[in-house]
């Protein structure tokens, strides 16, 4: 196993300045202000580019250029958008993030006219522009625009809503959680000893083996958010209603249209990929059963849903998890476990926990000439491992999309496609500590964390999906839902898709108060798509490892077209549902794998 050296276990924030202080970046600003206002100048007052193709690419040209190079914040928006990651309770950050957002919003707001009168070309004009051999590098980037054109506003009224985003919506959806993270309880830890834990580590127990721990754990969780209940309920209320008055004012025919249109799909494809996992709910309902009679309990609780079963306590060195990873991707195509190598090595994954930092995982990959960066919060165990082989997808979507493209403006890939790569890689990951299981307990164990993680993947995000749809409806008809309506229609739909394995005691139903994403609306959807398109990738890769190419091209060419293209280009059709059972058989023939092997071991 090839040894990469490990130098650096937080972000090398040196590639960019040399501190929080560093003068360099009030000169990055200056520059990034005149290079935004070279663009406005230039353009703000011309109609030519709106008719004449060449005169619109020598103006896309230019706005790439800036999207590539500056955008609204350039380095220093990336900066200290890692630097709040690291240390989230620094109040000096978060004044510096403001003050960064503030520069950011002016320019973003001055020079939005462009792809906004973009959008008010006649389609006379969209179809001649579109078939121009000129814009041919352009021709999705276009396309988007002009989808989303019978949608917009006025120029002032686009940019009195964009003004009227933060205190109508931003600040309210951020509250309710920046109000659980402070809480603190005493609870029992692992150590049999009572102590003062926050709001996540309170929610990490929750899950604990050791019932006396999951029981103080769940009563100080619940407790929380029945305290902090009313507040969600206004919020919620306010958020559902800024969302309503914009649907309206702009015309959208239902609640998660703006999404699809977002993530450059049909609603159709939604409707398909939601209703064909809602009709396989059987499988999630068989998965807790067979949890409930390992556990050997009649019915689990729902805040206690995510008990790990058996042991998988094994603890990896942070070194040991890099080597894992390393070679799986290495076995897969050498390409991925040398970007993953440039990762460990240059400094660009913050590995440990510490106080302040933000808790979960994520990667940074914000303008195509800068580069990427992962958050984990790694302790050893094998999620941790799964989290890195997750991040780095990630970080090499971001990669090979910048090897492809030359074009700023098609950087990002649709939301649609965005968690592929990352489940691909853990999939693989799984595999690979599956395969070097050597003893059957221990396999049975994380047979049982994987199926844990696919059901989550699909079912439970879908539905997430199912409530927020419901929710949105009700709150439409009534005008006002209490958190009690809203609790129920939440219980409502968790039980849907868990069964009757599962039973639900008070405070389940405030479940919905601490999911972020619920403000964000409609995004769950996209985990389930990402993790189905995945399973088809590594089907086909292990029947054909010529597909790999197939595969890398997939992941090179971001927004250069709709996922619906990309995917028909590859063989592929998002729109029939029997390409979406085939992802959903996998995790069924794993159920039925692991149910035989506990028959076999005697514990079921």
């Amino acid at each position: 196993m090839k040894n990469l050296k490990i130098k650096k276990t937080t972000w090398n924030l040196k590639l960019f300045f040399k501190g929080d202080n560093d003068p360099e970046m009030e000169k990055q600003r200056g520059i990034i202000k005149k290079e935004s206002y070279k663009f406005i100048n230039k353009w703000k007052d011309r109609d030519d580019y709106l008719e004449d193709p060449k005169i619109l690419k020598e103006a896309l040209d230019e706005y790439e250029n800036w999207q590539r190079f500056y955008s609204v914040d350039g380095n220093e928006g990336l900066y200290f958008s890692l630097r709040i990651e690291q240390d989230q309770n620094n109040p000096k950050l978060k004044a510096r993030v403001n003050k960064i957002q503030d520069f950011a919003n002016k320019i973003w707001n001055d020079i939005r006219f462009f792809t906004f009168r973009l959008a008010k070309i006649s389609k006379e004009n969209q179809e001649k522009l579109l078939k121009s051999e000129d814009l041919k590098i352009y021709k999705h980037f276009l396309e988007k625009i002009f989808a989303n054109s019978e949608y917009l506003l006025t120029e002032p009224e686009e940019k009195i809503l964009s003004l009227k985003s933060t205190t109508a919506y931003v600040n309210w959806k951020k509250m309710t959680f920046k109000f659980l993270l402070k809480e603190e309880r005493e609870v029992f830890t692992e150590k049999g000893k009572k102590e003062v834990k926050n709001f996540l580590e309170i929610l990490s127990l929750t899950s604990s083996k050791k019932k006396k721990v999951r029981d103080s754990a769940i009563e100080a969780f619940d407790d929380i958010l029945e305290e902090f209940s009313d507040l969600a309920e206004v919020e919620m209320n306010s958020v559902l209603k800024d969302k309503q008055i914009n649907d309206d004012l702009r015309g959208f025919s239902r609640p998660d249209l703006f999404r699809h249109i977002i993530d450059d799909v049909d609603s159709s494809t939604v409707d398909i990929l939601v209703e064909t996992a809602r009709s396989n709910f059987d499988i999630s309902r068989k998965f807790y059963k067979l949890k409930a009679k390992l556990l050997k309990v009649d019915k689990l609780k729902y805040q206690e849903r995510n008990i790990e079963y058996g042991n998988v306590d094994k603890n990896y060195s942070y070194e040991e998890a890099v080597g894992i990873v390393y070679q799986t991707l290495e076995n897969i195509d050498k390409k991925f476990a040398e970007i993953f190598q440039g990762y460990v090595e240059k400094g660009q994954i913050d590995v440990f926990p510490k106080k302040g930092k933000k808790y979960g995982a994520l990667c940074y990959g914000k303008l195509i000439s800068q580069p990427s960066f992962l958050l984990v919060n790694f302790v050893g165990k094998i999620r941790d491992i799964i989290t890195i082989s997750h991040e780095v997808g990630h970080g090499i979507h971001n990669e090979l999309r910048k090897g492809k493209q030359s074009n700023a403006l098609n950087f990002n890939t649709a939301h649609f496609s965005a968690e592929i790569a990352s489940t691909f890689m853990e999939d693989f990951v799984f595999e690979k500590i599956l395969k070097e299981a050597d003893d059957a307990e221990f396999r049975l164990s994380v047979m049982m964390m994987k199926l844990e993680s696919d059901v989550s993947e699909i079912f439970r995000q879908i539905s997430f999906y199912l409530f927020e749809k419901e929710l949105h409806s009700e709150f439409r008809s009534k005008g006002y839902l209490s958190k009690e309506e809203i609790g129920k229609i939440f219980k409502k739909n968790m039980k849907e898709y868990m069964g009757n394995s599962v039973e639900f005691p008070s405070g389940s139903e405030n479940g919905w108060v601490y999911v972020k994403n619920f403000r964000s609306f409609f995004y769950n959807y996209q985990y389930a798509s990402g993790f189905l398109i995945s399973k088809y990738f590594q089907e086909t890769i292990k029947e054909d490892p010529s597909f790999i190419e197939k595969f890398k091209y997939f992941l090179s060419v971001g927004g250069s077209d709709c996922p619906k293209n990309i995917f028909s280009e590859l063989g592929i059709s998002i729109e029939n549902e029997i390409f979406w059972k085939k992802g959903i058989k996998e995790v069924e023939d794993l159920l039925k794998e692991t149910e035989k092997l506990a028959k076999k071991l005697g514990k079921i």
